[in-house]
């Protein structure tokens, strides 16, 4: 990437935070980094510019709170690598699925691995906002990058709709047939780009 990236770790373990840091800054990639402590604090920092890639360890979860809401709420502000022990990969399975989140399980060289996922997804990103995919890219991740690109917006758009609705008795009538309309279309299109997906990984 030509420019300088903005990488978001959110981690609550001091020692880990500067692992990955120090994995990032060797890729050789002009990242510059944010660090937060909990979901809060990454939310509030995500306002204040472009995020280019989200580091999520399990570590700043919270008490009161899933992983798989803490992930999604981040997944409004940028793409995410969520690190967690590998007992916890069902609990991001529709995550995953809809392309919205990457997993690193917690064991073995996962710091290494994250930095791969991470600058993996920073690359996909820049492609898509460019409009410019490589030859290598189309071949084998158009399906990836498609799947990214609309659902990361997408599952915003569903997990809005789905928190709308979790309080309809405050909303009138109307407003409730709007929402529920909202999150359908949601559900149709993130189904239109799986299978669009899949038709072009199986070409």
């Amino acid at each position: 990437m030509s420019h300088q990236q903005i990488i978001q770790i959110v981690c609550a373990d001091g020692t880990l935070v500067r692992e990955y840091r120090r994995e990032l800054e060797c890729s050789g990639e002009p990242y510059k980094f944010r660090l937060a402590q909990s979901r809060g604090d990454a939310l509030r920092g995500s306002r204040q510019g472009e995020i280019s890639a989200i580091l999520f360890d399990e570590s700043a979860v919270g008490e009161g709170s899933s992983l798989e809401s803490a992930a999604g709420e981040l997944t409004e502000a940028a793409p995410v690598v969520a690190v967690a022990a590998a007992r916890r990969q069902p609990e991001l399975r529709f995550l995953i699925a809809s392309g919205a989140v990457d997993f690193v399980a917690r064991d073995g060289d996962f710091v290494r691995l994250t930095a791969m996922a991470i600058k993996r997804r920073v690359q996909l990103s820049g492609y898509a906002a460019a409009g410019v995919f490589p030859a290598e890219e189309l071949s084998g991740d158009f399906g990836e990058i498609l799947r990214h690109e609309v659902n990361n917006p997408l599952t915003g758009i569903l997990g809005n709709a789905e928190l709308l609705l979790a309080r309809r008795d405050r909303l009138p009538q109307a407003a409730i047939e709007r929402v529920e309309t909202i999150a359908e279309l949601a559900v149709r299109l993130r189904e239109t780009v799986r299978r669009l997906s899949h038709a072009w990984e199986g070409r």
